[in-house]
C-alpha cells in the first residue's frame, strides 16, 4: 500500500490531489496537511511515507524552507513539489533544495500520476521544457585519483548493495524485495547514506557517486 502526504493549503486544489492519487495504486493512504507545521506533525506522528507532494506557496513556513526541513529531518521520502509556480528559476531551486520532481499544477491528472510512478521508481522528475542546472555544484570536488571503494566514505556493504540500486533508479519497494529487506531497513541505509555522503536527496547521491567515482 501506497502512503501519501499531500501539503496543500487550498481545500479544492488539496481534495483534487487527493482523488487523482487514488489512480497510483490499488491501495493508497493519502493523508492531508495545510501547512508545513502541520504536515511536520503528521511526518513526525508517522514518518513511514512514500511519498510527500509539497506547495510551495504555503502559509507561514514557505514551501521550499519546508523542503529543506523534510529533508534534513526526512531525507529518505521522496518530496515532489506540486506547484503554480513553475518557471525555470523556481524549478532549479526545488531541485537543488532536496526535491525529487517538480509538476506544474497546470499539468493534467494523467501527467500528475506519470511524474509521480516516475519518482517512485527512483527517478528525478522534471518538466519536459526545464533543463535544471548543474545539481552538483554545490557537493564537494572528488579528491584526486579516480575510484573510490565505498568503505571510504564509511558505507557498510549492505549501505552499498542499497546505494548500487538506487543508481539502477530501483524505487524504496524494489530494494527491499531484491534485498529482503523491510522498506523501513531501507530508508534507514538511504538516511545514512546521504548522511555519508554529505547530501540531501536521491539527486545529489547520484551526482557525489559519478563525481567520487564510487565502485559499486
Amino acid at each position: 500500500m501506497l502512503k501519501i502526504l499531500v501539503v496543500e493549503d487550498h481545500a479544492l486544489v488539496r481534495e483534487g490531489l487527493v482523488q487523482t492519487l487514488r489512480q497510483l495504486d490499488d491501495e493508497v493512504l493519502v493523508h492531508e496537511a495545510v501547512d508545513c507545521d502541520s504536515a511536520g506533525a503528521v511526518l513526525e506522528q508517522e514518518c513511514d511515507f512514500d511519498l510527500v507532494l509539497l506547495d510551495l506557496g504555503l502559509p507561514g513556513v514557505d514551501g521550499l524552507s519546508c523542503l529543506g526541513i523534510f529533508r534534513q529531518r526526512y531525507p529518505a521520502i521522496p518530496v515532489v513539489i506540486v506547484s503554480a509556480y513553475d518557471d525555470a528559476h523556481t524549478v532549479n531551486r526545488a531541485l537543488k533544495h532536496g526535491a525529487s520532481g517538480f509538476v506544474p499544477k497546470a499539468y493534467s491528472g494523467e501527467r500528475l500520476i506519470a511524474a509521480l510512478q516516475a519518482v517512485l521508481g527512483g527517478r528525478i522528475f522534471v518538466p519536459e521544457q526545464m533543463m535544471p542546472v548543474n545539481l552538483g555544484a554545490d557537493l564537494p570536488h572528488a579528491p584526486m585519483g579516480g575510484q573510490a571503494e565505498p568503505a571510504e566514505f564509511g558505507l557498510t556493504e549492505r549501505q552499498a548493495e542499497v546505494l548500487a540500486l538506487m543508481t539502477r533508479g530501483k524505487s524504496n519497494r524494489d530494494i527491499a524485495e531484491q534485498l529482503g529487506l523491510s522498506e523501513g531497513t531501507v530508508k534507514i541505509h538511504i538516511t545514512a547514506i546521504f548522511k555519508a555522503l554529505g547530501v540531501s536527496s536521491r539527486t545529489q547521491a547520484l551526482v557525489a557517486v559519478a563525481r567520487y567515482g564510487i565502485r559499486l
